[in-house]
């Protein structure tokens, strides 16, 4: 019998329901949920530490969400035949709750924390990724671990013209736009998605919609946290304090930190060196045996900092390189730049640097997708790399890590809304961005970079992409704020929001956005997108110097593409047994050929970056799926002899009887020595039997016949 179970139901517009239950799954974490939505089943749990560890000054928490295989049904692949490590999708949301979660932690909470959200029973028409934040609050929420929620995600979608909360995958590809919105009752905290080049009003309308169903969610869990009594939270003390160290810090140095961040030095370098000097005269004006909390310097020193650059920024309308509030820093970009790639360009805006590559391939090169929920093959897909020497560190290369496949999602959401339909597209398509340098949104400069690359490359993209991120600076109490264009690493930490939009000179195609500050009213945002909105203009602006439209011819390295369809039927002859014949014209030309039924017929797709090599391997294929037509005059090749005549190979694949009374206009008595095993003659196709599908070859109708013996008179 099952143990007494809490439970909350939320009831959709459209009448469908997400249940919340609590009380019978791993008991013994500090919190747990099960949430429901139609056979789709979510596990939720939370685990806090009662003490922080010595000298953690931050929220040291995980968030990580993962699909077990056996809730759909099927057997991971691989050798293990087990989960592993998370996969990018896997990745990509645990990022998004993270986001969503973090900021409602109490600033001064710094015990490990842990949040598990796992997939346990699937559900064909549900998207589980838009429940993961729920489960997580909801998680928290029946704890007694301290937080200023509840919060919760959904996914607001543009379907036929309507808005819809939480589609079905198959409702989700009709979608004109498509978003995840998180937020607490009173504000939005994160949005992340993408769109068909829709306008700002649009994108506004969405998260003002979202954002009223994620209030009936963050209800629903207040009234959950009171029946499982939770309301009372645990007490915690995880961080020292010395009032008079600040006091005497602030006294000390906020102006020379107000005079020093107000010299406006563009360079990243001399602007540290001059705070760290600084910090470093103060330290020294301290003595050894000052009596304060010397672990306490660095954090207040940076919350000081923090403090007078801000100021700076609302007061006086200032940024810390000199910039207006909605400048964007010195462009400049160069296509072609690697000889041996397909495609390529750098782009650098102000200090962030992207080399990014373009890479054409096969049906053979497609990414496969092979997940609890999802399966499949991408098309086309984008890497991003984050070196430590961008940023001027030493850190060893142990592969992408969680925000490397964050950023690089990102501009890959953006780019993919240019693309030619599949049905119009060749090749698999691979971006691949190596940042160099990083000052400031390196994910936008990829967007930049990577439209740029596909036009190099000759892919007919409907329109080059560009991106910026935006930053903003505000006072709650004062009402100021200061919306920052093009943002600098330093401004992103200091700032209030982090709002990184993408588009063409139509519209919006994908954007991602994290809020620090409470009750951002929706008409500052809207300021914020149309400010958005004419930095990315004049960065497209900026690019199109470069390159305005799409090459018009491929690289001559690149390989060449056609496409020739074939009836259905025919498929094994170009084929052949094991493979036999494909793998002959392959070996043979050089050329890469991919076959597939497409809509009942044949897909042949050939592939060659030498013409005559693509046209050796075509005119092979023809010669395979050429019909036989009677009439026709053929060179064959002896197979085999017979008593009666002889079999020839008139066409690949295909034999025909040559008989002994049309091999010449004289009788033949017998085959003997009349033709040999491989030898090319000429033949005529004459009838094809309608019963058994044979066919006959003549030699003779190809003969002149033979002058009629004068007669004698």
């Amino acid at each position: 019998m099952l143990p007494n179970l809490i439970t909350k139901t939320i009831t959709l517009e459209d009448g469908r329901e997400i249940i919340i239950e609590t009380g019978a799954l791993a008991k013994q974490a500090d919190g747990s949920v099960v949430v429901k939505m139609g056979k789709a089943m979510l596990l939720a749990t939370v685990v806090s530490k009662k003490e922080a560890g010595e000298g953690v000054d931050f929220l040291p928490m995980s968030v990580d969400y993962q699909e077990k295989f056996a809730s759909s049904g099927k057997i991971p692949g691989g050798f293990l035949k087990r989960e592993g490590r998370l996969s990018d999708y896997e990745i990509l949301i645990s990022r998004i709750v993270d986001r969503a979660i973090r900021p409602i932690f109490p600033d001064d909470y710094h015990a490990d924390t842990q949040i598990a959200i796992t997939l346990i029973s699937g559900d064909e028409d549900v998207l589980p990724d838009a429940l993961a934040g729920l489960a997580a609050s909801a998680a928290l929420a029946v704890s007694d671990i301290p937080f200023n929620g509840p919060i919760s995600e959904v996914r607001v979608a543009k379907i036929d013209g309507k808005l819809k909360i939480n589609p079905s995958p198959l409702e989700l590809e009709k979608a004109s736009l498509e978003f995840i919105v998180a937020g607490s009752l009173d504000f939005i905290l994160m949005v992340e998605g993408e769109a068909d080049e829709i306008q700002e009003e649009e994108m506004l309308e969405a998260m003002q919609y979202a954002h009223e169903e994620i209030k009936r969610h963050c209800q629903a869990q207040i009234e959950l946290t009171k029946l499982v009594g939770k309301e009372v939270k645990r007490e915690y003390n995880h961080e020292k304090s010395d009032p008079a160290l600040f006091d005497k810090m602030r006294a000390e140095v906020y102006d020379k930190l107000y005079a020093s961040v107000g010299k406006l030095i563009a360079n990243k370098s001399e602007r540290s060196a001059l705070i760290k000097e600084i910090k470093e005269e103060f330290v020294a004006s301290l003595g050894e045996d000052h009596g304060y909390e010397a672990s306490l310097i660095g954090p207040y020193f940076s919350k000081i900092h923090k403090e007078a650059a801000r100021n700076l920024t609302l007061n006086e309308k200032k940024r810390l390189d000199g910039r207006k509030l909605d400048e964007v820093r010195p462009i400049w970009s160069v296509v072609d730049y690697l000889p041996s790639a397909h495609g390529s360009a750098v782009f650098t805006r102000g200090e962030t640097q992207s080399l990014t590559t373009c890479t054409l391939g096969t049906k053979m090169d497609e990414m496969m997708v092979d997940g609890a929920t999802i399966s499949g093959y991408n098309k086309f897909y984008l890497h991003y790399n984050f070196p430590g020497f961008s940023t001027g560190e030493v850190k060893p290369n142990r592969g992408p890590g969680r925000r490397e496949v964050g950023h690089g999602n990102l501009a890959m959401r953006a780019l993919k809304k240019v693309l030619p339909p599949v049905e119009e597209n060749p090749y698999t398509i691979r971006i691949v961005s190596d940042i160099l340098e990083s000052n400031g949104s390196s994910s936008m400069a990829t967007v930049c970079a990577g439209s740029l690359a596909l036009m190099d490359a000759g892919i007919p993209i409907k329109s080059a992409v560009t991106g910026i991120a935006m930053g903003m600076i505000s006072d709650a109490k004062t009402g100021k704020y200061s919306i920052l264009s093009d943002i600098l690493g330093d401004e992103d930490h200091l700032g209030d929001m982090d709002f990184k939009v993408t588009g063409t000179s139509k519209g919006i195609t994908a954007c991602q956005m994290d809020l620090k500050v409470e009750g951002l009213d929706y008409s500052v945002l809207k300021e914020a997108l149309l400010q958005a909105k004419e930095g990315r203009l004049h960065i497209l602006d900026e690019i199109t110097k470069t390159l305005a439209a799409p090459k018009a011819e491929l690289k001559p390295h690149t390989p060449r593409s056609f496409i020739m369809m074939i009836p259905k039927e025919l498929i094994g002859a170009v084929i052949g047994p094991g493979g036999k014949v494909i793998q002959e014209i392959q070996k043979d030309t050089g050329a890469t050929i991919v076959i597939e039924e497409v809509d009942n017929q044949g897909k042949i797709n050939i592939f060659s970056a030498n013409q005559d090599k693509l046209n050796a391997a075509l005119s092979r294929i023809k010669a395979i799926v050429a019909q036989p037509e009677i009439g026709e005059t053929y060179t064959g090749k002896v197979k085999n002899i017979q008593p009666f005549g002889a079999f020839v190979e008139f066409m690949p694949g295909k034999d025909g009887l040559l008989h002994i009374s049309e091999i010449k206009h004289e009788r033949v008595e017998t085959m003997d020595g009349v033709l040999e095993p491989g030898e090319e003659i000429q033949v005529k196709l004459i009838d094809v039997d309608k019963k058994t599908g044979k066919f006959k070859l003549s030699r003779k109708a190809l003969l002149p016949k033979p002058e009629k013996p004068a007669s004698n008179s």
